[in-house]
């Protein structure tokens, strides 16, 4: 690798499908740390999200336009790659859960293996959110009935709300 990566420049990748509010959480105590954070929304084509990876976009670059050091990007293909062509020297985690440390873990071993140069860093989620998952708050969003609304205010930011329960609303109308 001929680029010299920058250990101030952390990158925090991950599908953000809704993004949380312990995505935030990492984002802002990260943003704290390091001198530049990328947000890097990762696209599988093997997976088929809720929101597309521009919509992801559009809602992550909405909220953090608070922090002038994070920035936004979409990208396919490995996260050490992405994290190389950033010029980032830091991969950032989140941790919730065990389940999720020895996961990390191996996943941050495999990831050593392909770009040595690349440090991961882990942040610790804030007790309040170490609950929040994707899976939780869609089943939330699908299942809620009329309460869901206002019980995803506690999961997801506000502005995620209304473009999460219309997901949901759409799904159940075009399978109707």
């Amino acid at each position: 690798m001929s680029q010299t990566l920058n250990p101030h420049h952390a990158i925090y990748v991950g599908s953000f499908d809704p993004p949380t509010l312990g995505h935030l959480d990492i984002v802002e105590r990260g943003a704290a740390i390091y001198s530049k954070i990328t947000v890097g929304i990762g696209i599988n084509p093997d997976k088929r999200p809720l929101f597309s990876p521009e919509e992801r976009q559009q809602m992550l670059q909405g909220l953090l336009t608070r922090f002038p050091n994070v920035e936004v990007k979409c990208f396919q293909g490995l996260a050490v790659n992405f994290v190389q062509e950033c010029g980032g020297g830091v991969m950032l985690r989140g941790l919730r859960t065990l389940t999720d440390v020895e996961a990390e873990f191996t996943m941050s071993l495999a990831n050593r293996t392909l770009a040595a140069e690349i440090e991961t860093v882990f942040l610790m989620a804030s007790e309040k959110y170490t609950h929040i998952s994707s899976s939780l708050i869609k089943q939330i969003a699908q299942l809620g009935g009329d309460v869901a609304e206002e019980k995803l205010k506690d999961f997801v930011p506000r502005q995620v709300v209304g473009p999460l329960v219309e997901k949901f609303a759409l799904k159940t109308s075009n399978q109707s």
